[in-house]
C-alpha cells in the first residue's frame, strides 16, 4: 500500500490569516485566541503578502514604546520576504526545511495561492503516524 508523504496531505487547510490592514493589537488578539506563534498576511484577493511573527509583533510594541507612537499595522510589521513550501513537497522536505532554518510553520502554496499551512507539529504528527504504520523500525 502506498502511504501519501506530501506537505499537503498533512497541512492545516484552516490557515489563520490576517489583513495588511489589521491593527497590532488586534492582531496579537488573534495570534493569542489561536494560539499560534505567526500568521500569513493575505490581501483582500488571498494573494500572500507578507507573514507576522510573534517577533514581529515584540518588534512594534517595543518601537511604540520608545517613539511614542502608534504600535501601527500588520501590513508595517509583517516580514514581506515569506519562505514558503509547494503543496506537493515531500514532507522530509519540509522537515529539513524546519531544521535548518529554524521556521516553526511555513505557508503552503499551490501555483502560487496559499491553501494552508504546516507546521512542525504537524510534521511530527505524520512522521509518527507513518513510523507507527509501516516503516522500518531501528531496533
Amino acid at each position: 500500500m502506498h502511504r501519501s508523504i506530501k506537505v499537503r496531505d498533512y497541512m492545516n487547510r484552516e490557515a489563520i490569516t490576517l489583513s495588511p490592514e489589521t491593527n497590532l493589537f488586534k492582531a496579537i488578539d488573534v495570534l493569542l485566541a489561536h494560539r499560534i506563534s505567526g500568521a500569513p498576511v493575505v490581501d483582500a484577493q488571498g494573494n500572500l503578502v507578507g507573514v507576522l511573527s510573534e517577533s514581529d509583533c515584540l518588534q512594534g510594541i517595543l518601537n511604540g514604546a520608545y517613539y511614542e507612537e502608534s504600535c501601527g499595522t500588520v501590513a508595517s510589521l509583517m516580514s514581506k520576504a515569506v519562505e514558503t513550501i509547494d503543496a506537493d513537497a515531500d514532507i522530509l522536505q519540509a522537515a529539513e526545511h524546519f531544521v535548518t532554518r529554524s521556521r516553526r510553520r511555513l505557508p503552503v502554496l499551490e501555483q502560487g495561492k496559499l491553501v494552508g499551512q504546516i507546521s512542525r507539529r504537524d510534521l511530527l504528527r505524520a512522521l509518527k503516524t507513518y513510523n507507527d504504520h509501516g516503516a522500518p523500525k531501528r531496533r
